[in-house]
This record gives structure tokens, C-alpha cells and sequence, in this order.
């Protein structure tokens, strides 16, 4: 499209837009400060750099072998960088442990520490990204089906070891780039068939939680992610929606809601309202559950949309910390970055978008009827165009733009590698 095109069209939009009372201007302007937290594992379908040919456990599965996957810590960076150019807006990255630059030796993950990211943290600057972490309890020999509540002391000392050395890697991280890194921890402990012992597994998971988070740190954002089931864990998830929301809210923390991790017909926006009330922040992974939590390539669908203005109508965007998870193998992996990048933002720019004035005003009235109207006819209003114009403003590619520049990548990139 034609910058002079595009423009037309957002002053166009522009006026539309003004008529309900909203400005375009100040919208962009917020779209402009939401950082979207990629996730590093959308390149290499979750496998790291401990070992490339090891196999994912632990409840985690990445489905598809398309051509291009990253192999090593030079090829994820150049993917992310390529990433970059094609989604507008400047972004952080979220990394889990098993990405350390740990040159091609063996690191445990009792061992690992802030010298093996440190070349992370300088790529960052040079990229201008802030880092977010996350500590890695699958496909290990000790992970099993318990890792921090395993009735074993010695496997969760392991494991509690790990996750106390990875807060530590993110507080290096949120010093050293001037933005504090959220630390996300997730387990996947849980039975298969029917515990008898609930209460005593719980107990060890809060037990060890308490010594992972004995010391605070400066520069860490801590938050717990609870899960329904994993796979293969089907029938005991210690590390609960109710579980975490108590941890997290008797010590101060954040909680982090995956849209994924609920009920198959659970929707986590109506969720947002009552942590914040709450917590000071909390964390989201955005993704999309297909039956359950498969992580498909987010798209603009209602679930997104309703999140986003969930979180804008409460004017809560800076308590909300946002983080992207999904990995799917099948399509160009380039391509599924920017897809649910774009979608998140779009969801977002649609709720800055919203005429909201005009929608509280009729609620507070009782005028139901004029609320539903309005709503649906936002619905069909010209965000696209506005959405055009920021990409164009932010110098990358414009609406469908983008697909011949990742078909460009993948011939001279993903296919030579």
C-alpha cells in the first residue's frame, strides 16, 4: 500500500473515530508503550541449547517439522531480530533457562548462572530489548512427573536450587538493562491417575516455593503460573488456579493467568478485574487453546479481543505484564511470530479504540439496549486503517505486507540451514 493511501484512510478513520469521542492519536500513542514479551521457544519448538536431539516432557509438545527450525543460540537471534523488523512497536524477549549460552558444554540446571546469559543481556542492549526469564522444570532426567513437590528432598533441593539461580540470572538481567525482568515459574507436577495425598504434595510445593522466594531481588517481577492438567497429568495438578492464587496473593507476588490453563470453556478476562484488585500486577501468556491448551498461533478472536478490553476499560495497562506462548512446528515459525504479535496489538488498539465514554455513560443509565449497539458497531469501525498507519509510522511492513518478506526469509534463511 501507498503511504499516501494510507494516510487518506487514517484521516478518514481519524474523523470517524473523533465523532464517538475518540482520539486515534492518544491511542497510538498507548499502543506505543505496550511491550508484547516474545517467547524465545517459538523458534526452536521448545528444545534449548542443553540438548538440540533431546525430547520434550513434562506435559510440553511441539507438533509439525517445517522446514527452518533455529538449531543454535545465532540462529534464534537472527530470527528475533528478523522478527523485529516486521512487527511494529519495541518488545521485549522472555527466555527460559535452557536457552544459555553455555558453549557447547554441560551446564546442570542446579549450575546454571548469570555468566551463561550475559551474552544474552548484551545482544539485548544492542537490539534495544529488556529480557524477561522463566526457570525450566521439563525435559530433564530429575523432572519426572514431580519436580518441587517430589517426595523425594533430594530432587526438590535440585530443583529448588535451579529456580533460586534462575531468579538470580533475571535480577542480572533487570540491573543491567534498567527494566525489571518478570521471572515466571510453572511446574508441571501432577499424577496421571488418582492421588490419595493432595494435601502433602501441596504442602511440598509451598514448602519449597517459601525457600525459592526467601530473598527478594530488586529487579525481578516474580509470578507463579498455575495450570488445570499437563499432558499425561491428567488427574492431579499440584500447582493449581487456586493453589497459586493464594500463594501469590498471601506473599506478594504476581500470578500469571495462560489462557490455556483452564477450563476448555473458561475465559480468563473476567478474571483481570479481580486479581488487580488485589495484586499490584499481574502477568498474562496470551495464546489459544484449540479444545484445550495446544498453544496455537494467537489470532484476532474473541477471547484476545475481550482480554485486551478487559484491561484497557480498567486502565490498567501498566499492571498488566504481557507475554506471548505458543510454538507451532506446522507453519513458517517467522510467520507464526508475527501473526500472534500482530494479533495481540490489534486486540489492543481495538479496546484503545473503543468509545468508551459513550459506553459508560449508557450502562450508567440503564440504556442496555444502546450499550449492545454501540458495542457491535465498534466492532466494524476502520481500527484496521489506524492499525495501517502505526505499522506504516514505525517503518514495517503494512497489513498483508509482511507475507512476502517472510517468503523472502525463508528461501534465503530457514531453507539454506
Amino acid at each position: 500500500m501507498k503511504h499516501e493511501q494510507i494516510i487518506r484512510a487514517y484521516e478518514v478513520a481519524r474523523g470517524r473515530y473523533a465523532e464517538l469521542g475518540v482520539n486515534t492519536d492518544e491511542a497510538l500513542q498507548s499502543l506505543a508503550k505496550i511491550s508484547l514479551s516474545l517467547h524465545c521457544w517459538q523458534t526452536d519448538d521448545v528444545i534449548g541449547f542443553e540438548n538440540p536431539d533431546g525430547e520434550l516432557t513434562g506435559g510440553i509438545q511441539a507438533t509439525g517439522n517445517y522446514p527452518g527450525k533455529a538449531k543454535n543460540i545465532d540462529q534464534v537471534r537472527q530470527d528475533i531480530e528478523k522478527v523485529k523488523t516486521l512487527v511494529p512497536g519495541n518488545h521485549r524477549l522472555s527466555l527460559h533457562a535452557i536457552y544459555g549460552d553455555f558453549k557447547g558444554g554441560p551446564v546442570d540446571r542446579n549450575e546454571i548462572e548469570p555468566a551463561h546469559f550475559q551474552s544474552w543481556i548484551d545482544w539485548a542492549k544492542d537490539n534495544n530489548m529488556k529480557l524477561d526469564f522463566n526457570s525450566t522444570s521439563f525435559s530433564h532426567p530429575k523432572s519426572g512427573d514431580m519436580t518441587l513437590a517430589h517426595r523425594d528432598k533430594g530432587i526438590r533441593d535440585f530443583w529448588i536450587e535451579h529456580t533460586i539461580r534462575s531468579r538470580r540470572i533475571a535480577d542480572e538481567m533487570g540491573r543491567q538493562l534498567g527494566s525489571k525482568a518478570c521471572h515466571n515459574l510453572w511446574v508441571h507436577d501432577g499424577s496421571k491417575d488418582l492421588t490419595v495425598d493432595r494435601y502433602y504434595y501441596r504442602s511440598l510445593l509451598k514448602d519449597s516455593l517459601d525457600k525459592i522466594f526467601a530473598v527478594r531481588l530488586d529487579n525481578v517481577k516474580d509470578s507463579v503460573e498455575c495450570k488445570l492438567f499437563g499432558t499425561g497429568l491428567e488427574s492431579f495438578t499440584a500447582g493449581s488456579h487456586e493453589f497459586y492464587m493464594g500463594y501469590a496473593l498471601k506473599n506478594g507476588i504476581m500470578a500469571t493467568l495462560d489462557m490455556g490453563h483452564f477450563h476448555p470453556t473458561e475465559e480468563i478476562y473476567d478474571k483481570i478485574s479481580s486479581f488487580l484488585l488485589f495484586m499490584k500486577e499481574i502477568m498474562l501468556h496470551v495464546s489459544r487453546p484449540v479444545r484445550w491448551d495446544s498453544d496455537h498461533v494467537v489470532i484476532l478472536n474473541d477471547s484476545v479481543t475481550m482480554l485486551a478490553q478487559e484491561i484497557v476499560w480498567a486502565n490498567a495497562l501498566d499492571r498488566v505484564n504481557i507475554g506471548l506462548d505458543y510454538f507451532d512446528a506446522s507453519i513458517n515459525r517467522i510467520g507464526a511470530y508475527v501473526i500472534g504479535c500482530r494479533a495481540a496489538q490489534k486486540a489492543f488498539l481495538q479496546a484503545l479504540l473503543s468509545p468508551i465514554v459513550k459506553l459508560r455513560e449508557y450502562e450508567a443509565s440503564g440504556r442496555y439496549f444502546q450499550r449492545l449497539a454501540l458495542l457491535e458497531e465498534s466492532k466494524s469501525l476502520p481500527w484496521n486503517d489506524v492499525y495501517n498507519y502505526f505499522c506504516m509510522t514505525c517503518d514495517v511492513p503494512v497489513a498483508e505486507e509482511y507475507i512476502s518478506d517472510i517468503e523472502h526469509y525463508e528461501k534465503d534463511v530457514l531453507l539454506k540451514r
